[in-house]
């Protein structure tokens, strides 16, 4: 036999423990498979419940545990480091809780949040340092850690309710579909629920385009008056939050 056919039984071992595998190695080799075996998945579901710790506190110990094993079985890790292990649970549970969607947006806002922690620096603009400006062509640019989810439960609500200790609300779906809006600034990992017209002019922005043609949108959506006043306002959320780096 192979190194590489060893390593290939080895590493499906690990992973479900198939039974011709142990009969392949040998009858002496079966209790030692099995604590590599059981150690293989229990460290697994203890990365998972460390980045989705308020999504397993919404579940419950047994249902997370099942659900990690689940997804464990089926995506074994492939990066170097734990630390990106798991960053797909949240579409695992998407597919275990089709009828409960609060579950699958707790997981990816867990996941985000984590990721966000992690990712790469960046100064909000000082809008001091800024020359006169053509809002009409300016550009916005972002913290490189902003990312958008959808969302269309009250999961942002249940989860802030979890992290500070609180019995959270029941899961109920939203009116209209919405948004999570997760960046870093500093050190601490933010994140707030966003309107639908706010998604669009953001991924716009994100997109690449000008300022004028937010508000463009805005107007379309919105009416003259109300789309400005939405445009300026949101320009202003926006710098408050730290997530413009630079207006070109």
């Amino acid at each position: 036999m192979s190194l590489a056919s060893m390593q290939r039984d080895f590493t499906a071992w690990l992973v479900d423990a198939p039974n011709h595998v142990a009969r392949h190695l040998g009858a002496s080799a079966e209790d030692g498979l099995a604590v590599y075996h059981h150690a293989y998945r229990a460290q697994l579901v203890d990365c998972l419940r460390d980045t989705h710790e308020k999504c397993a506190a919404w579940l419950g110990e047994d249902a997370f545990q099942q659900a990690a094993l689940h997804h464990i079985e089926r995506h074994p890790p492939k990066s170097w480091t734990l630390g990106r292990y798991g960053h797909d649970f949240a579409a695992s549970l998407s597919t275990l809780y089709p009828d409960d969607r609060e579950v699958a947006e707790l997981a990816w806002l867990d996941s985000t949040l984590r990721q966000a922690f992690d990712g790469p620096d960046a100064a909000p603009v000082d809008l001091a340092t800024l020359p006169e400006l053509d809002w009409e062509t300016a550009i916005l640019r972002f913290v490189p850690t902003l990312t958008i989810g959808r969302s269309l439960t009250n999961s942002a609500a249940i989860w802030s309710a979890i992290a500070q200790g609180e019995t959270p609300p029941t899961a109920e779906m939203l009116p209209r579909a919405g948004a999570l809006l997760v960046w870093r600034r500093d050190l601490s990992p933010h994140f707030r629920s966003i309107e639908a017209h706010e998604q669009i002019v953001l991924t716009l922005a994100l997109a690449g385009r000008p300022f004028g043609a937010l508000c463009g949108t805005l107007v379309d959506e919105l009416g003259e008056e109300a789309g400005a006043a939405a445009a300026a306002e949101l320009l202003r959320t926006w710098l408050g939050d730290g997530l413009i780096t630079e207006i070109a």
